[in-house]
């Protein structure tokens, strides 16, 4: 999959894509909360560390951690409250965000697995870069690291939190499409009405990075039984072990209505 063809032709989300983010989220929500999450892999306790998107905080990640720490995962929020985007130089943000998520997590002799959501995604990749040999896997949910700001409903949100454009560049912009040096995966959905989900696509061909198609809103991912269902296998897979989701990197289901595929594809 060529995702610098993909990524580059892609518009950022339709109005309708956008304008049903809330119904289809709360929707969501409420599947989750009727889940019956007993037959998911129980976790074996290492750290986690989950990042939330743009203008979000612990209370929008609430859900996930909680779902985490009940699969047995001690698990933690990214510690710097509502997510306003990187503040002055960029590299330097990032630096200090990642000593601040080794002092978190260094009480613990295992590796940890970061989770970034939305913009997130792209902290807990870059943050990956940094603490090489402390991290266990990365997993991001709508994150577009392969993509522009352009592609994305999000710019005005972040000039209105940040006080300035997102300060992506085309050096910056080929750093981030760069994977990690640990397993990653990275889930995206069709019918996300923030980003456009070819911006979320890790491109060529690596035994350590995957694809995973999910059906649902992009506001809804942090609940999404899908995508909770998937974390849950990834986050149990053995440290030294790491397969690839059966799921990995199959092309992208045919869309119908909102994003959601049809019931032939959803079943191939």
């Amino acid at each position: 999959m060529n995702t610098t063809l993909l990524s580059g032709m892609a518009p950022a989300p339709d109005w309708l894509l956008l304008g049903t983010e809330p119904v289809r989220a709360l929707l969501e929500y409420a599947c989750m909360r009727m889940a019956n999450n007993a037959d998911l892999p129980q976790g074996d306790g290492h750290p986690v560390v989950i990042f939330p998107g743009l203008a979000a905080d612990r209370h929008s990640i609430g859900p996930l951690k909680q779902f985490c720490k009940q699969l047995g995962y001690s698990t933690y929020d990214w510690g710097r409250g509502f997510n306003t985007g990187p503040q002055g130089d960029v590299n330097q943000w990032i630096d200090a965000l990642a000593q601040e998520i080794d002092t978190l997590v260094r009480p613990h002799e295992q590796a940890t697995s970061l989770i970034g959501w939305s913009l997130g995604g792209i902290y807990a990749r870059e943050v990956a870069k940094k603490l090489r040999g402390r991290v266990r896997q990365v997993i991001t949910i709508g994150t577009p690291f392969a993509g522009t700001p352009e592609q994305t409903n999000a710019g005005w949100v972040f000039r209105l939190v940040n006080g300035q454009t997102p300060p992506v560049d085309r050096a910056l912009s080929a750093r981030l499409r760069v994977a990690p040096p640990v397993p990653t995966t990275s889930l995206y959905s069709r019918g996300d009405g923030i980003v456009a989900w070819q911006a979320c696509i890790q491109g060529g061909r690596s035994d350590r990075a995957e694809n995973i198609e999910v059906t649902g809103s992009h506001c809804g991912m942090g609940g999404n039984t899908e995508v909770l269902s998937i974390i849950a296998d990834r986050l149990a897979q053995p440290p030294g072990a790491w397969q690839r989701h059966p799921d990995g990197d199959r092309p992208p289901r045919a869309a119908s209505g909102l994003g959601q595929p049809t019931s032939m594809t959803a079943s191939a």
